[in-house]
């Protein structure tokens, strides 16, 4: 049975994939490599990929430490009001 009613996932509407292009961004910026990121926050490479990728939610713990990890204010990954 289809339910084409169903509300799209969190992570393909527009504000969360903002949020991954700039966590992808914020890595690359910082000059870090997927396993020195995992590494300094004590978690696999591929929890990092499946992040980046939006394959695996972002809680808000993780994205605070993903921000300290590359010295941005957590404001950095969240759309301005305007992009809504």
């Amino acid at each position: 049975m289809e339910h084409s009613s169903r509300r799209p996932s969190v992570v393909h509407t527009s504000d969360y994939q903002y949020l991954l292009k700039r966590l992808r961004q914020a890595r690359v910026k910082a000059g870090l490599t997927q396993v020195q990121v995992a590494k300094a926050l004590g978690r696999q490479q591929s929890f990092v990929t499946k992040s980046e990728l939006g394959e695996r939610r972002i809680d808000a713990i993780d994205l605070q430490r993903f921000a300290r990890l590359y010295h941005k204010p957590v404001s950095y990954f969240l759309p301005p009001a305007s992009h809504r």
